[in-house]
């Protein structure tokens, strides 16, 4: 949205997430590629000839609060003629704002444009591909076993091959991964002062992709034990 505004174009974007959490750290954040000093650091983000900024990691705008127009939650109370003098529109939504004060068309980049890719925590990822809350046992579990046999949270996301992922932690962690590297994704925007939504799956696709995972996977092994377990138990009981 900011690429938008030209009156932008002498500042190099940057992005931070709150640090409220240490599990919330990185969620928003500035990538760069150079050495790890004060001066390459204050270059990269002053000289517009330098690459040292290698752009941003973002979430997907669509989830804030205040995207589309809206009203209940802005706390803005207008009188019928404060309401026409804003044409109607609430001032606290994003979009409607950031299209009043664009003066060039959407997708356009400024000059000093970086890369920028949308994310969504690891733990939400397997929460939406597993079935179960993000703060469930089975998610972090699985968290924890990705972290241990892969590497950093951004790896996974970002970095690690789809095949190793799927090794790890089953094929539709891996194609959620997948979805969301290519924004594949489905999207509900924040209005209203709600939280938009992102999803990876249909709650039709989650399960068509885990019961072909299950199918050969280790559910199925699971039940094989138990039924060799239960034949020897039966036989046993038959030897005299």
């Amino acid at each position: 949205m900011n690429w938008r505004l030209s009156s932008l174009d002498p500042f190099v974007l940057v992005s931070s997430s709150d640090a409220h959490s240490p599990s919330k750290l990185g969620r928003e954040c500035t990538v760069f590629d150079t050495a790890l000093t004060y001066n390459a650091i204050h270059r990269a983000l002053a000289d517009p000839a330098d690459n040292g900024l290698a752009g941003t990691v973002e979430f997907f705008p669509e989830e804030g609060k205040y995207h589309v127009d809206g009203h209940r939650k802005c706390d803005v109370r207008f009188t019928p003629k404060e309401t026409a003098d804003h044409n109607g529109l609430c001032p606290k939504c994003v979009l409607s704002r950031v299209e009043e004060l664009a003066d060039r068309p959407e997708g356009q980049k400024p000059p000093r444009a970086r890369p920028y890719q949308s994310q969504i925590p690891l733990c939400e990822v397997l929460s939406e591909s597993l079935g179960c809350g993000a703060a469930s046992k089975s998610v972090l579990e699985a968290y924890r076993g990705l972290i241990r046999n892969i590497g950093s949270e951004f790896t996974i996301l970002f970095d690690a091959h789809i095949p190793a992922i799927a090794a790890a932690a089953g094929d539709v962690v891996a194609e959620g991964i997948r979805r969301m590297r290519s924004s594949e994704v489905t999207i509900a925007p924040g209005y209203d002062g709600e939280f938009g939504t992102v999803h990876l799956f249909t709650e039709a696709e989650r399960r068509s992709l885990a019961g072909q995972e299950n199918l050969f996977g280790r559910e199925v092994k699971k039940k094989a034990k138990k039924t060799v377990a239960r034949t020897k138990s039966l036989r046993q009981k038959k030897t005299p």
